[in-house]
């Protein structure tokens, strides 16, 4: 409980702060860390065998004045130039997360691989702190959906109050369109849209205030203690977990074939209001053949970083991975690389911990 109460201080500091900028769900510069997480050890564990918008900075242009001599005449010339704002910290750059080393040189603040089958811990980095998960939360949405056994060929209208007005994200859905629950369900999975999610919300039994306490009774369910949901679509750093907590979820939403066949889809067409509408997956490594991931989801907000959770199979072995608060767009793909050439080259059992500069 303390953690969740520390992911809510976050929370709260952040929304008190600068930084709500537009973005869409699915870095920043580091805070000074506080003494005593300076002094705080945070042990990495690495047991062998025998990685809306960090967000980048948000660029914009001005005129810069610039004098020449041509022909030993003065000409003045004016250029444009690309002048990056500065980003935003996230939650774990506040909590002094991103201070944290590893062997792998991740660009997450946040890690964890465990063997599927054993539960057996093979990375650790941060892995105990809940911190906003942006987009992930709506994994357990669809999860909660799912076990509802709502009838997934009823036609939902999306609505104006499915349009967020909390981050301004963008979305193809306009209020009034009508798509049919099941495929609502694959584009929040698949593409992470959140009008579909609140739409999901809204038509679910209750409403989406009955979602909500739904989706956080089963997060006590699976002894998620570190987990708090707000809302369908993850749009609220209120949303927050810890990466163990989300290797539970993962574990148990890959026993729902449709949650392992919508998220890992690289397109799908549905049908809107009668219209064919393409939508793609925010994860583009499901689309690699020499990738075999059974269940993923993408998530970012500004106070969340990139994050990502996936199962997958390396090395003949299913594990499951979870990536936090990682800095720029495609590096928790490329942590997510950097995971599986280590497993892929396991070395005899070895704990290495890592410490935060000072500890």
């Amino acid at each position: 409980m303390f953690k969740l109460a520390l992911g809510t201080v976050f929370s709260l500091l952040l929304i008190c702060g600068p930084g709500a900028a537009a973005q869409a769900a699915d870095g920043g510069t580091a805070a000074t860390a506080k003494k005593s997480h300076a002094k705080k050890r945070i042990k990495v564990i690495l047991r062998s065998k025998g990685a809306a918008v960090a967000a980048p900075a948000v660029s914009r242009e001005r005129l810069v004045r610039r004098v020449t001599v041509v022909g030993g005449k003065r000409k003045v010339v004016y250029q444009r130039v690309i002048v990056a704002a500065p980003s935003v910290p996230t939650m774990g750059d506040l909590a002094g997360l991103n201070l944290t080393r590893d062997p792998l040189d991740l660009k997450s603040s946040v890690a964890l691989v465990l063997d599927q089958d054993s539960s057996e811990v093979l990375f650790e980095k941060n892995s105990g702190v809940a911190l906003p998960i942006a987009s992930i939360t709506k994994l357990m949405t669809s999860l909660v959906v799912v076990e509802a056994r709502q009838d997934m060929n009823e036609v939902l209208t999306i609505s104006d109050e499915d349009v967020d007005r909390e981050k301004f994200s963008s979305s193809r859905l306009k209020p009034g369109l009508e798509i049919s629950r099941g495929d609502m369900l694959h584009i929040a999975l698949m593409s992470s849209e959140n009008r579909a999610a609140s739409a999901l919300g809204r038509y679910y039994p209750g409403g989406t205030p009955a979602l909500v306490a739904a989706m956080n009774a089963k997060a006590r369910e699976l002894g998620m203690n570190d987990t708090h949901y707000v809302d369908a679509n993850g749009l609220s750093p209120s949303n927050v977990a810890s990466a163990r907590d989300l290797a539970k979820l993962v574990n148990f939403a890959y026993r729902q074939p449709l949650l392992r066949q919508y998220s890992t889809d690289q397109k799908a067409i549905v049908e809107a209001s009668g219209h064919p509408m393409q939508f793609g997956t925010t994860n583009y490594l499901v689309a690699m053949p020499n990738w075999d991931i059974g269940l993923q989801k993408t998530g970012f907000i500004n106070e969340a970083g990139r994050c990502m959770v996936m199962q997958a199979r390396i090395a003949e072995r299913a594990v499951i991975m979870i990536f936090l608060d990682s800095k720029g767009k495609q590096s928790r793909t490329a942590d997510a690389g950097r995971m599986r050439k280590w497993l892929e080259a396991l070395r005899p059992t070895s704990a290495i911990t890592a410490t935060i500069p000072g500890g």
